[in-house]
């Protein structure tokens, strides 16, 4: 599938300090130790409507932690799916009328161009679920022939009896699991199954169901084990961050990384699972379902795209906050001032500056103390008239765009 355009990444003097991200798996903050490439796999969009602000917050965050590794002097290999077929996709489209395959191709296409505005950095792999069903089908025949599945109707099911490591990632207990388990995406009740936590692998066809041939006989993949799948082909196990939103540490990545050790034998089937907060809109977390959404296509034509990126900056990216109109006019006042403060011909000294930038950053992403320290030289330079360094503006202007990923 293809991805989108990436835009030139300034070269900054010097380098980062290594990136410390809170790995939710440890619940604590830890240093990232990747190699010379630094390998990501960020859970992608179900394409049934358009982009919104909580997706864009979550693919910011992973944007920064690409974007410090790159400063750091890595290759980052990123890899992102899109989750082209399940049931939401399906149920939207019989409920709109559209073909199913149309609407999730008119919605990744717009997912494309609101990247691409807000400058997130594109994946290497984007990848979607329809384009791999036999290797997935491959890894589900993998688990089976290491005795973690069973058949019931058809369908194949992970035991969760037969995952040592099940609760790990997220830390949850086990009714706080099936209460998650109900509300995104499980079957806890389904007759039959041999635990209510048992996670499906595999859903044989159904009549009016979209459906392929494989090993498995003709059906698609279930939710979860398409990324392990991905991740598993582009990156191999112990990759170095597994990421999403923090509805995704149960069931999705909490099943994802237990299909990873029964398939590898590894453990943890990725080194850190960070998860960026939610948003919300009227009191509520922003979702399609709920539909009190903040869509991102909307909004970069009514602002300018760089000010939509300074909101989702003035969060912590673990944070849960609320949209509300005033974040985007603030966020617009602080983009011309920046403007204005690097547009001059000089300004204070801006050495030091890049180092609390990257300082700021690389402590688990502190974005919000990160602006501050940019809004304090701007608004020296602007008080001053620039003096003394007639270098300073572009220093400043290079590392908005290489750390920050706004353009000046």
């Amino acid at each position: 599938m293809r991805s989108w355009s990436a835009q030139n990444v300034p070269k900054l003097p010097g380098k980062s300090i290594p990136l410390r991200l809170y790995d939710t798996s440890a619940r604590q903050v830890r240093q990232t130790d990747p190699g010379p490439t630094a390998r990501m796999y960020v859970c992608g969009i179900t394409p049934y409507d358009a982009t919104h602000l909580g997706h864009a917050n979550t693919y910011h965050a992973f944007d920064l932690v690409g974007r410090m590794w790159r400063d750091a002097g890595h290759e980052v290999h990123y890899t992102q799916n899109a989750t082209d077929v399940d049931d939401p996709l399906l149920e939207r489209a019989a409920q709109t009328g559209v073909d199913w395959q149309h609407l999730a191709e008119r919605e990744i296409e717009l997912f494309r161009g609101d990247m691409e505005a807000l400058r997130i950095l594109p994946p290497r792999e984007y990848v979607g679920v329809t384009e791999v069903v036999g290797q997935v089908a491959d890894l589900i025949a993998r688990l089976s022939a290491k005795g973690v599945t069973y058949v019931l109707g058809g369908d194949v099911y992970f035991s969760v009896a037969d995952a040592p490591k099940f609760g790990q990632v997220s830390g949850y207990d086990e009714q706080q699991m099936t209460t998650l388990f109900a509300e995104r995406g499980g079957d806890p009740d389904r007759v039959g199954k041999r635990h209510p936590l048992d996670w499906l692998l595999w859903r044989a066809e159904r009549p009016g169901e979209p459906a392929w041939e494989s090993r498995l006989g003709r059906g698609r993949p279930g939710w979860h084990v398409e990324c392990t799948a991905i991740a598993l082909d582009h990156l191999g196990a112990g990759y170095d961050v597994a990421g999403g939103g923090s509805d995704l540490i149960f069931p999705h990545h909490e099943c994802g990384a237990s299909e990873g050790h029964a398939a590898t034998g590894e453990w943890p089937f990725a080194k850190f699972y960070t998860h960026a907060g939610m948003v919300g809109l009227d009191g509520e977390k922003m979702s399609k379902s709920k539909g009190n959404l903040v869509f991102v296509s909307k909004l970069r034509q009514q602002h300018d795209p760089m000010a939509v990126r300074l909101v989702l900056l003035a969060h912590h990216y673990r944070a849960d906050w609320e949209y509300v109109p005033e974040l985007i006019a603030e966020a617009e006042r602080r983009l011309a001032r920046w403007r204005s403060a690097t547009a001059l011909s000089s300004g204070p000294r801006a050495d030091d500056l890049l180092a609390r930038v990257r300082e700021r950053l690389a402590d688990d992403l502190d974005s919000p103390g990160a602006l501050a320290v940019i809004d304090a030289w701007a608004e020296e330079a602007l008080a001053t008239g620039g003096d003394p360094d007639p270098a300073a503006p572009a220093l400043v202007k290079d590392l908005a765009d290489a750390l920050l990923g706004v353009a000046l």
